[in-house]
């Protein structure tokens, strides 16, 4: 049952909600906060830099049919998968929540649940940490460039120069500069681990606080009612789970080992909650976010669920064989 049960950082997201429907800020506080937000957005992501070691990118080189797959499944297939549901979705999910669904598709993978999960399942942990990597690399330049392709073919305009000004400034160049600084403090990043999670977790919430304080004092929960929630979660499920069959058979008509399939699986339809929010903040600067990341945050926790049966099954089947083996061998 602790399989289904939301992680302890989905309760944090679900509390910062509560919070900002009761004390939303705002007026010259909120000003402040935002600026604060911004800031923590651009240690996040100087720390991403920092983090990624130089021999974790080359090394990802020499799998590069599998990395090349886990790319096409995130950024061509997802968001194609997000257009082909606008034609069932139009008619009963409303507009903005539907951005929100297409701002999922566009985003890259997550990266620690990938490799937990590919870990768990007895997968390609190796090809997992590059592809997860590399997806979070490619999404700061992709991710914005889809996003205003798919804005305007779904009939919401696109993004402006001053939002890919910003998005270079706030997430591209501190990212640039953690790695230009990781060779001389990587090491001591990566070992306080512990310790410098508050600012990517912090840097989430003040986000999502800050979003949905806006949201709330336009009136969010006005506007939508709890059939349209249902109506988002029934379409994340159904999203999830088309993206879980063309990784799983996917990676089976193409010939990748069963290590290789899981990894494929896991880093191909999963999308980034770390990312995908304080990016938004970015790209969708000057306008509402909060129906636009309330789609990502009930994502968020549906894959997690979804995952953590997937790679326990994977890992009983994985157990069978090797005792089956065992037996046959003694």
């Amino acid at each position: 049952m602790m399989r289904f049960l939301p992680d302890k950082f989905t309760v944090m997201l679900v509390c910062t909600v509560a919070l900002a429907s009761v004390l939303p800020i705002s007026g010259a506080p909120a000003g402040y906060f935002a600026l604060a937000t911004k800031i923590a957005i651009a240690a996040l992501f100087f720390l991403h830099g920092a983090r990624l070691s130089r021999d974790v990118v080359v090394a990802g080189f020499l799998h590069w049919r599998l990395h090349l797959t886990i790319l096409i499944v995130t950024f061509a297939i997802f968001p194609l998968l997000g257009l082909g549901l606008g034609f069932f979705v139009k008619g009963f999910l409303p507009s903005a929540l539907y951005l929100g669904i297409l701002y999922i598709c566009v985003l890259p993978s997550t990266v620690q649940s990938s490799i937990a999960f590919t870990s768990m399942a007895g997968g390609n942990v190796p090809a997992a940490i590059c592809s997860a990597s590399a997806s979070n690399i490619f999404g700061m330049v992709l991710t914005p460039l889809l996003c205003g392709l798919m804005l305007s073919a779904g009939g919401h305009g696109g993004i402006s120069l001053d939002a890919v000004l910003q998005i270079f400034v706030q997430l591209l160049l501190p990212f640039l500069v953690g790695q230009i600084l990781q060779p001389f403090i990587g090491n001591w990043v990566r070992a306080r681990k512990a310790l410098l999670s508050p600012i990517d977790r912090g840097s989430i919430l003040m986000v999502v606080y800050s979003a949905f304080s806006e949201a709330v004092i336009e009136g969010i929960w006005k506007t939508f009612s709890l059939s349209d929630i249902g109506a988002v979660v029934v379409v994340d499920m159904v999203l999830l789970a088309l993206a879980l069959l063309i990784t799983t058979y996917g990676s089976r008509l193409l010939g990748f080992s069963k290590e290789d399939e899981i990894a494929i699986t896991f880093c191909g339809s999963k999308k980034s909650l770390a990312s995908g929010v304080p990016m938004a903040s970015a790209i969708f600067a000057g306008q509402s976010i909060g129906a636009i990341v309330m789609p990502l945050m009930l994502f968020h926790q549906i894959q997690l669920m979804a995952c953590a049966v997937i790679a326990q099954r994977y890992a009983d089947k994985r157990k069978r064989k090797e005792a089956e083996l065992a037996l046959a061998s003694a």
